[in-house]
C-alpha cells in the first residue's frame, strides 16, 4: 500500500483536528471543570496520534501521545487544569501544526520535541509518569491466551465455517515494551487478519483495545482456511510486535465451556459479535458522507470551461438577434436559462465558509493579548457567510493585520479602561454579513477610538497631507490616513506594530481583489474597519462603453449612475474638468485621454456620456463616447507579461471576439 496515496487526506483531517483541539482548549480556559470539552480534545488528540502513526510520522505519533497522556490524567481527575498545564498544551499543539505544515510541504514532519515532552512529563508526574496508568491494564499475554469463551451463535457459526475447510486459531500477539502507539499497531493486526479469513472475538474486546487499555498483548479468534505458517507469515512486515503466536483450536477447545456460562461472560465482558453482514451494510449507509473533497484546481478548470461558453452565449445572442428565427432565438433563449442555473451551480461550488478564516483567529487574539498584558473578548459573527474560495485564500492576511491593530493601538490596557469607566475586558467583534452581491467584514472595537490630532500631526510630518489640505479634511478623511504606506502612530516599536509598515498593506490587498476598505471611530468608544468586498472574482457583470473604436467593460460595483451632459455643463477648476452633479462638484476624466484611443470621428460631439464611478465617498466621472448596455463578463488576467497597467484589472472576449479591456476605477482616484 502506498501511504503517498493517503497523503493530502492525512493533511486535511490533521488540520481539522488541530483546528478543533485549539477551538477547545480556548474553551477550556475559560471552562475547567467541563469534562464533556476535555473529553472532545483527547478524541481528537487520539485520532490524529493514530493516523500520524499510521502514516510513519514517529515524532508527531509521540509528541501527540504524550499530550494525550496528560489529557487521559485530566479526564480522569488525577491532574487539575492550571495555566502553565494550557500554555505547554498549546505550545505543543503549535509543534504539531508546524509539523503538519512541514509534511504539507513535502518535509519529513520531524522537530525538536525534547523540550515539550519534558514538560508534558513534568506535569504527568516528576517521578514516573507510567505507574499512574499501570492499574488502569488488564491481562498479560498468558491470561489473555486461556481466556476463550463463545456464544451458542458463534459456535454455530464457527461450525458452518468448519465445514467449508476452514479452521479455528487462536493469534496472540505480544508488543514491544517500547511500543508508543499501541492501539495503530493492533489496528494493522486485525487488518491483516482480516485478509486471511474472518476475525470472531478479541481479547480484550475492541472497545478497550482501539482506547489503549490493555497490556502489551492481545488475542484474537481467526476462521481461516490458510495453514499456521501462512498466518504466522502475514504479521512478519508489521514492526513493534516482539512475538506472535499462533495455534489452532481442537474442537474439545470450542466446546469446553458451558454454553449459559459462555452467554454470562459475554454479558459481562462485552465481547465482540461475529460480523453481520445486513448490520454492517446498513450502518455503513447510516454513516456514509454526502460530501467529496474536491481539488480547487479542478474546480477552477470547470469554471475557466464554463467562462467560454459564457462567451460563446453571448456571439449566439448576437446571432440570434441578427437572423431573426424563431427556432433559433427560443433555443438561444433556453441555452441562456440553463447557462445561468449552472452558472450559479458552479459559484456555488467554489463558495467557501468565511469560518474556514475566522477559526485561526480566537487563538492568534488569546495569545496576542497574554503578549500584551490585556484582556480581551473575541466575539465572531456570520461565520456561515459564504465567499468565493480565491477571495477566502487572499483575505486572511489583511484580518490579521486589523486584528493585530485592534488589540495594540484600539483597545487600552486593564488600569486605563478601569481609570475611564470601562470594563477591565475589551471587547472585538469581527462579523461578516451578506449585502446585495458584495460581502462585508468588520472589525470593530470598544477601545480608545482614533486620536484626530495625532493622525493628522503624523501625516503633516510624514508629508501625506500639507496643513493647509489637513484643515478641510472631514473626521472620515483623516481617519483613511491610517492606510496610507509607512504610516504608524506607534510611539514605541514592538513585535505587534510600530514598525513603519502601517495599514497600507491591507489597503492593498482588498483594493487587488476588487473591494474597498472604510473607517469610521468615535474617540473613546471605539473604531470599526469594514471591508467591502465581492462575491466572485471570476464572472462579473459590467457595462460596456465605446471610446473611439475601443471597447471597455466598467464593473457595475463601481458605478454608482450614467448621465448624459453637453459640453456646455462642462468647467474648468484648478485646471481639472469638472461637472455640477447633484449638488456636488465631480472630476471627470476622459478614458480616450487616458489610454490614447485615437479619434475617429471628424465632427466633435456636443453631447457626452459619462459614467459616475465611486470610491468610498469619493466619486468620479469618466468620459465615454457611448453605453453599449450592460453585459456579464468573463474576467481574464493579462498575463505575466501585462503587470501593474494602469487602470486596467483584465480583459474579456465579448460575443463577437472582440477583446474589451476591463477598468479599474479606483485607480483614477488620487
Amino acid at each position: 500500500m502506498d501511504l503517498n496515496d493517503f497523503l493530502e487526506l492525512f493533511i486535511e483531517e490533521s488540520k481539522e483536528h488541530l483546528q478543533s483541539i485549539n477551538d477547545q482548549l480556548l474553551k477550556l480556559e475559560t471552562e475547567p471543570e467541563n469534562p464533556a470539552i476535555v473529553n472532545e480534545i483527547f478524541r481528537s488528540a487520539h485520532t490524529l496520534k493514530g493516523m500520524a502513526g499510521s502514516m510513519g510520522f514517529e515524532d508527531l505519533a509521540s509528541l501527540t501521545h504524550q499530550m494525550e497522556n496528560v489529557l487521559d490524567l485530566v479526564r480522569n481527575s488525577k491532574l487539575s487544569i492550571t495555566s502553565e498545564m494550557m500554555d505547554v498544551i498549546f505550545s505543543c499543539v503549535d509543534l504539531i501544526e508546524r509539523m503538519v505544515e512541514s509534511i504539507e510541504q513535502g518535509g519529513d514532519g520531524k522537530e525538536d520535541v525534547t523540550d515539550v515532552v519534558g514538560q508534558l512529563r513534568m506535569i504527568q508526574n516528576p517521578s514516573d509518569p507510567t505507574n499512574v496508568q499501570a492499574g488502569a491494564y488488564q491481562e498479560s499475554a498468558a491470561a489473555v491466551a486461556e481466556d476463550i469463551q463463545f456464544d451458542q451463535y458463534q459456535l454455530s457459526v464457527i461450525q458452518e465455517a468448519k465445514k467449508l475447510g476452514n479452521k479455528l486459531y487462536q493469534i496472540t500477539i505480544q508488543l514491544d515494551k517500547n511500543c508508543v502507539m499501541k492501539s495503530v499497531r493492533a489496528y494493522m493486526v486485525f487488518q491483516a487478519a482480516e485478509e486471511l479469513g474472518e476475525v470472531i472475538q478479541s481479547n480484550p474486546p475492541v472497545e478497550q483495545i482501539e482506547e489503549e487499555n490493555f497490556d502489551d498483548s492481545f488475542s484474537i479468534l481467526l476462521l481461516s482456511e490458510r495453514d499456521t505458517k501462512e498466518i504466522q507469515a502475514a504479521f512478519h512486515p508489521i514492526s513493534e510486535l516482539s512475538e506472535v503466536v499462533v495455534r489452532e483450536l481442537s474442537d474439545e477447545q470450542e466446546t469446553a465451556m458451558p454454553i449459559e456460562k459462555a452467554q454470562k461472560a459475554v454479558k459481562s465482558n462485552a465481547q465482540v459479535l461475529p460480523k453481520d453482514k445486513g448490520d454492517q451494510g446498513a450502518a455503513k449507509k447510516k454513516h456514509r458522507s454526502k460530501s467529496i473533497r474536491v481539488d480547487i484546481e479542478k474546480l477552477d478548470h470547470l469554471m475557466n470551461l464554463f467562462s467560454e461558453l459564457i462567451i460563446d452565449r453571448g456571439r449566439l445572442e448576437q446571432i440570434s438577434r441578427k437572423s431573426e428565427l424563431t427556432d433559433l432565438t427560443e433555443t438561444v433563449e433556453h441555452m441562456t436559462r440553463i447557462s445561468t442555473d449552472l452558472q450559479g451551480l458552479i459559484l456555488n461550488m467554489r463558495m467557501v465558509q468565511v469560518e474556514q478564516v475566522f477559526n485561526r483567529f480566537p487563538r492568534m487574539v488569546r495569545d496576542l493579548a497574554k503578549e500584551l498584558n490585556k484582556k480581551v473578548q473575541l466575539i465572531v459573527e456570520g461565520e456561515d457567510t459564504e465567499l468565493d474560495r480565491t477571495v477566502i485564500d487572499e483575505i486572511g492576511d489583511p484580518l490579521v493585520h486589523l486584528l493585530r491593530n485592534a488589540l495594540d493601538h484600539g483597545l487600552e490596557s486593564a488600569e486605563e479602561r478601569t481609570a475611564a469607566g470601562k470594563s477591565e475586558e475589551g471587547r472585538i467583534l469581527l462579523k461578516a454579513y451578506h449585502s446585495g452581491n458584495q460581502v462585508f467584514i468588520e472589525v470593530s472595537d470598544d477601545g480608545k477610538g482614533i486620536d484626530r490630532g495625532k493622525v493628522l500631526n503624523k501625516a503633516i510630518e510624514r508629508g501625506v497631507v500639507t496643513q493647509s489640505e489637513a484643515e478641510t479634511l472631514s473626521d472620515r478623511e483623516v481617519y483613511s490616513l491610517i492606510l496610507s504606506s509607512g504610516f504608524s502612530t506607534a510611539e514605541k516599536i514592538s513585535d505587534i506594530s510600530g514598525r513603519g509598515v502601517g495599514l497600507d498593506v491591507v489597503k492593498t490587498k482588498i483594493e487587488s481583489l476588487g473591494g474597498s476598505i472604510s473607517i469610521e471611530s468615535e474617540p473613546g468608544n471605539g473604531s470599526i474597519f469594514r471591508i467591502q468586498l465581492p462575491l466572485t472574482l471570476s464572472i462579473i457583470y459590467a457595462m460596456l462603453v465605446k471610446t473611439g473604436d475601443e471597447t471597455y467593460a466598467i464593473p457595475f460595483s463601481s458605478i454608482v449612475e450614467i448621465t448624459k451632459i453637453s459640453k456646455d455643463q462642462v468647467s474648468t477648476l484648478y485646471g481639472q474638468k469638472v461637472i455640477q452633479f447633484r449638488e456636488q462638484v465631480v472630476s471627470l476624466v476622459s478614458l480616450k485621454e487616458v489610454f490614447n484611443v485615437p479619434a475617429t470621428d471628424t465632427v466633435e460631439k456636443q453631447e457626452l456620456f459619462v459614467v459616475i464611478v465611486r470610491k468610498g465617498d469619493k466619486i468620479m466621472g469618466l468620459v465615454v463616447d457611448s453605453v453599449l448596455g450592460q453585459q456579464e463578463v468573463v474576467l481574464k488576467t493579462l498575463g505575466g507579461m501585462l503587470t501593474n497597467l494602469y487602470a486596467v484589472s483584465g480583459a474579456t472576449i465579448l460575443g463577437n471576439g472582440e477583446v474589451a479591456l476591463i477598468i479599474d476605477s479606483n485607480q483614477f482616484f488620487k
